[in-house]
């Protein structure tokens, strides 16, 4: 039965609420990141694959704490949330994210990446079932949508597992360094269960 979307949970409480951390299957935990991060972040986008499909470096253990502190400032404006994917370990593993968090229509748009040593074991698709989850049922979202590049499938896969369906191809949608690319697009409503 398809889940519902609750009226008396409202769209419009991020700056109220404290970011949570979320457990996660495959012995992984979704917490806010912290400025000890800062390394692992760096580290991540030294990773060609993460560089390439984000269109984004990070050169020095500063850039990578100014990345961090610009996600918690747009908790607080209610525009972005960011988790970092740390392993039973304490080890980044990856990030999830909601970007442009629209609460007055109940949607957003979801972005994550994996590091090579977690890759393959199902760790972005378990967090984005539970990133789902937590954005229907306690910030009150009802539509979640993605979109990756139509040669990157890796991240098909992963949406597909977490039951984002296929939208459609959004052509020439998005450049990167070898030029323009035409991107899937996914969505899962809160309504889909």
């Amino acid at each position: 039965m398809p889940r519902l979307v609750d009226p008396a949970i409202p769209a419009g409480r991020m700056r109220a609420m404290t970011q949570p951390s979320l457990e996660v299957d495959h012995g992984v935990t979704m917490r806010p990141w912290t400025t000890s991060d800062a390394p692992a972040v760096m580290e991540a986008f030294s990773d060609p694959a993460i560089r390439y499909w984000h269109m984004r470096s990070i050169e020095s253990v500063e850039e990578a704490s100014d990345w961090i502190d610009a996600w918690r400032e747009r908790w607080q404006a209610e525009s972005n949330a960011s988790w970092a994917l740390v392993g039973d370990d304490g080890r980044v593993r990856g990030q999830i994210a909601l970007r442009g968090v629209n609460l007055g229509m109940g949607a957003s748009e979801v972005s994550y990446w994996v590091v090579p040593v977690a890759r393959g074991r199902g760790i972005a698709s378990a967090a984005l079932t539970r990133l789902a989850t937590w954005s229907f049922d306690e910030l009150g979202l009802r539509r979640l949508w993605l979109m990756h590049a139509v040669d990157n499938a890796p991240s098909c896969k992963v949406a597909v597992r977490a039951a984002f369906e296929p939208e459609g191809t959004l052509r020439e949608a998005l450049r990167h360094t070898d030029g323009w690319h035409d991107m899937h697009v996914h969505g899962r409503l809160a309504s889909d269960g």
